[in-house]
């Protein structure tokens, strides 16, 4: 999202302070949850002392902690807390619930629903089937890939970029991809509240399992599903129910409004 602007036009100045704690938190992910000083200094592009006091202020209000025993950092329990909150802000998990587990009973499939974080698509809420014997199992928290993954092609195409990929992915409402994980693919489609586009739907399972023709079943109730939970959360469908050029240049404008 784009940053918040004065009545001039002008952007409000940025503490440094808050943005270097915001930006040293933001080196913890999913592939790396443990890092040293040494790393966290490179990263921050500060002398090592500086980046002490901060890592020093950060773990007096449990954003991080440091194991001295192994001399590394991680992520602290407030940030869990934070974290819960967080999403519990987040209406749009909450609706959907119902809608992906109705969704879940009739494909048979992990369904996935992602948000976007400024730089890539972030997972929010997973349903699956726990009566199946393999599962695919996709972690609450999880950062896609912003390029490759089929939750960050809606994104990008519905923000009215990906160049020729993106144009048939607005016409055919949906984006796949079996390139991510070896042997699992997913379909996703994009969700709206309002004009904006909020999350990305998906479904995940095996690449002999998952069925990627637009026309097939599973991408038709995909998209029905993410388009009854648009319409819950205030998306207006145009009468024409067609894929216009018309309409997915409002949808990308809305999308590019929504995204920064």
């Amino acid at each position: 999202m784009s940053p918040p602007r004065r009545a001039g036009g002008e952007a409000p100045p940025i503490n440094q302070s808050v943005e270097r704690a915001a930006a040293i938190l933001s080196y913890f992910t999913v592939d790396e949850p443990e890092l040293t000083l040494a790393h966290i200094t490179a990263r921050l592009g500060a002398s090592k002392a500086t980046t002490h006091r901060y890592a020093m202020a950060l773990r007096r209000v449990g954003l991080l902690r440091y194991d001295r025993a192994r001399a590394v950092y991680t992520l602290g329990p407030r940030i869990v807390e934070l974290a819960t909150s967080a999403l519990a802000g987040l209406r749009i998990i909450k609706v959907a619930g119902p809608y992906m587990e109705r969704l879940v009973g009739e494909v048979n499939e992990t369904v996935v629903l992602s948000i976007w974080d400024g730089e890539a698509p972030v997972v929010v809420r997973v349903d699956d089937n726990t009566d199946r014997l393999v599962r695919i199992n996709v972690r609450t928290g999880s950062r896609l890939p912003a390029d490759t993954s089929a939750q960050g092609k809606v994104f990008a195409a519905f923000s009215g970029g990906g160049g020729a990929e993106g144009e048939r992915i607005r016409r055919a409402g949906m984006a796949s991809n079996a390139m991510v994980v070896e042997g699992i693919c997913a379909i996703a489609v994009p969700v709206f509240q309002g004009e904006e586009l909020v999350a990305a739907m998906a479904i995940v399972g095996t690449t002999a399992a998952v069925q990627t023709d637009p026309r097939a079943f599973m991408c038709r109730r995909l998209r029905e599903t993410a388009s009854m939970l648009s319409t819950e959360l205030g998306f207006v469908h145009p009468a024409n129910q067609g894929d216009t050029d018309e309409r997915i240049d409002d949808r990308s404008v809305a999308a590019r409004r929504s995204l920064g």
